[in-house]
Parts: structure tokens; C-alpha cells; sequence
């Protein structure tokens, strides 16, 4: 591990518990960055964040942030990032209820096979929410930063951000349905989702929700199989709504450590 307090007064010049534990977290999310699952990263940059929540409360980081001129580039870089898992949060929420109105209609009309103009509302939605996929990543070009520094902890900061913006951008893939590696639109891939099969987790750690993106030609699979994929895609959903909702959390939190340090 790189020693973050012999190169600036960025650090206390006495080792802390607290930078020590968010140069580890940052480390690790280096070293899993190929190979965990997007709900496992949601979870590590989540704790990596109330990591951070801690280290803003430090009297001495409070006064190199509001000593330099970075507290106002920290503001910026976090208001983006609530603003985009909070996007990411009602693209999961429409992605699940697009799911649960076709669950729905089966069950309502009783019927051996989807009907046309169920699997025809589902395939709208999902194209709305592709689109809104599509145009948050574009935006993403936005984040392009950084005033380049060798001060360490903006260092951190900034690495902590770019994290952040890498997992969040893989869960707007993946519920559009993208799968880079695959084409294959397989409903069972889906249970890779699911905690307790997480040992089926491809070589990547990359999840797959391609089979989500159903076509119109779906209305004559087996209504009783339809309702059980359905239900398998739900829970993995659910798995990522509380991701977000957590890792959400912990962003509104660290921002307003920030809006804190610049009133004082």
C-alpha cells in the first residue's frame, strides 16, 4: 500500500485508523473491480462512503478542505453523483414495475400464454427505459475532471469518485439489458443474481439482465414458465434497489459533511 503521509500535509503526520481504512477500501474496490458483482460493489463503495462521512468529520481534514480551494470540486463531483444514483434508483423502480404489471396480467387473465398486448406494453417499457439508460451514460461525459493535484487526499477523493461513477454506470447497463459479452437472452441467467446463487457468478462478476429485453414473440411461451422468470428477474431487481437505496444514503450523507465544512 502507498504511504498517503510522507508526500503532503494532506494526512495527519501520524497514521489514523480512519485514512488507513479508506486507503483499504480503495484498494480493495481496485483489486475487485473485475471480479465481484455489481451488488457487491454497490455495497463496497456504499461502506467506502460512510468511510469517507468519517474522515470529513476530522478536524484536521475539515480545515485542509476548507483551507484549499477542493471543497468546492468535491460539492460539484457529489451533487452529480446523488443526482445520478438517484436516477439510477427510478430507472431500477419502472424497470420493476414493468416486470410486476406483466406478472400481473398473466395472473389477471388467467390465460396459458401471455397476450399480445401485455408482452407489447412490457416491450414499451423497456425501450423507455433504454432510452433513459442511454442518455444518462452519455452524460457521464460530463464527469470528465479533475484539476490535477498532488495533494493526497483530493487524490483519494477523486479516485473514490471515479469508482463510484464506474459502478453506477454498470447498473444503467445492465438494466437496459446490455450484455457485452453474451447475446444470449436466457431467462436462467438471471438466477446469477441472486445472493444464493452467487456462486455461479460468471469469471467477470458481470450479472446479466439481456433476457429482461423479451420480444413480442414471447407472448407464446408458457404462461406458468413466464411467471416464474418473472418473479427470478424481481428478486434480482429487488438486490438492486437496495443497493442504490443504501449507497443513495450514504451520498446525501457524505454531501452534506461537505456543504458543513464550507459553512463553517
Amino acid at each position: 500500500m502507498a504511504n498517503f503521509h510522507s508526500r503532503s500535509n494532506s494526512f495527519p503526520s501520524q497514521s489514523h485508523p480512519i485514512i488507513e481504512s479508506f486507503e483499504d477500501h480503495l484498494c480493495r474496490l481496485r483489486a475487485d473491480s473485475e471480479s465481484t458483482s455489481v451488488c457487491s460493489k454497490l455495497a463496497s463503495i456504499k461502506n467506502l462512503h460512510e468511510v469517507i462521512n468519517d474522515l470529513i468529520q476530522m478536524p484536521s481534514i475539515q480545515q485542509t478542505l476548507s483551507h484549499e480551494n477542493w471543497i468546492n470540486e468535491l460539492l460539484e463531483g457529489s451533487l452529480k453523483l446523488v443526482d445520478l444514483c438517484s436516477l439510477s434508483r427510478e430507472i431500477v423502480s419502472l424497470t420493476k414495475e414493468s416486470v410486476q404489471d406483466l406478472e400481473s396480467s398473466i395472473r389477471r387473465n388467467k390465460a396459458e400464454t401471455a397476450t399480445s398486448s401485455d408482452v407489447s406494453a412490457y416491450v414499451a417499457s423497456r425501450k423507455k427505459i433504454a432510452k433513459m439508460v442511454n442518455k444518462s451514460i452519455k452524460n457521464l461525459k460530463s464527469f470528465n475532471h479533475k484539476s490535477t493535484t498532488d495533494n493526497d487526499l483530493l487524490t483519494m477523493m477523486n479516485q473514490a469518485e471515479s469508482h463510484d461513477l464506474s459502478v453506477l454506470k454498470s447498473v444503467l447497463i445492465l438494466l437496459s439489458g446490455e450484455n457485452e459479452k453474451s447475446s444470449k437472452k436466457s431467462w436462467s441467467l438471471l438466477s446469477k443474481f441472486t445472493t444464493q446463487n452467487s456462486r455461479v457468478y460468471s469469471e467477470s462478476g458481470a450479472e446479466d439482465l439481456s433476457s429482461l429485453n423479451i420480444e413480442k414473440s414471447t407472448k407464446n411461451m408458457d404462461s406458468k414458465n413466464m411467471l416464474k422468470q418473472l418473479k427470478s428477474s424481481e428478486m434480482a431487481i429487488q438486490e438492486i434497489e437496495e443497493g442504490l437505496e443504501a449507497l443513495f444514503r450514504s451520498l446525501v450523507k457524505t454531501r452534506v459533511s461537505l456543504l458543513n465544512v464550507l459553512s463553517h
